[in-house]
């Protein structure tokens, strides 16, 4: 489990295509201070194993089904990567509960300066659009977020110039793919209500109390 605070902007050493999909080595030195082979790191959101390594490096394998439902499949070798490392049971839970399990790809609408933050823009899938609300969290390219707007399609998040700084938000470009994994608390919510769903006491529907303003 992840929290979505970046601990470090990594750099694709090297990618290599294979039969069932790609590997890539990261050029990522602080990261790695207390890494071993097997363990888990997030890049760019997408929960990925250390397969080898070095001191400064480290070697991941992506699928074939991670590259076809994530933003992976547009790095290239010089691309900025966001990174962490798992959560531990004695840290700090700065951000919000990440998975590394990507909903969606969204695309990167684009960014207005305000003072001395961002207003980014991001459009995400529609199917997408009832686990997101304002002041809610979500995750993007593995950063936790606030969403500040939102509208049909899209939302915003203000983003401070520390953020800006040390991820790859400023590294994107319009059009640009990113990871986006949804706060889980409401995946499961929904989960639970759906043996509920079109069913109340009384003879009252869901319609119905809809009908009557609740």
């Amino acid at each position: 489990m992840f929290t979505g605070i970046i601990e470090e902007l990594g750099t694709i050493q090297t990618l290599t295509n294979v039969r069932d999909g790609a590997r890539i080595v990261v050029n990522a030195p602080t990261i790695l201070s207390d890494a071993k082979i097997g363990d888990s790191i997030a890049v760019n959101g997408v929960c990925l194993t250390v397969v080898a390594m070095t001191t400064s490096t480290f070697n991941a394998d992506i699928s074939a089904e991670t590259l076809r439902r994530t933003s992976l499949n547009q790095i290239r070798t010089g691309s900025k990567v966001n990174l962490e490392r798992p959560m531990t049971p004695n840290a700090r839970f700065g951000g919000h509960i990440v998975q590394g399990h990507v909903d969606a790809m969204g695309e990167f609408i684009g960014a207005k300066q305000e003072g001395d933050g961002w207003n980014v823009r991001i459009k995400f899938p529609l199917h997408l659009g009832k686990y997101i609300v304002e002041k809610g969290s979500i995750t993007v390219d593995g950063i936790s977020l606030t969403v500040a707007k939102l509208g049909d399609d899209w939302f915003e998040i203000a983003v401070i110039p520390h953020t800006w700084k040390v991820t790859n938000l400023s590294t994107l470009k319009r059009g640009n793919a990113v990871n986006l994994e949804v706060d889980i608390i409401a995946k499961y919510v929904e989960r639970m209500m759906q043996p509920h769903q079109g069913r109340t006491k009384n003879g009252l529907t869901l319609e119905k109390l809809t009908e009557m303003g609740y």
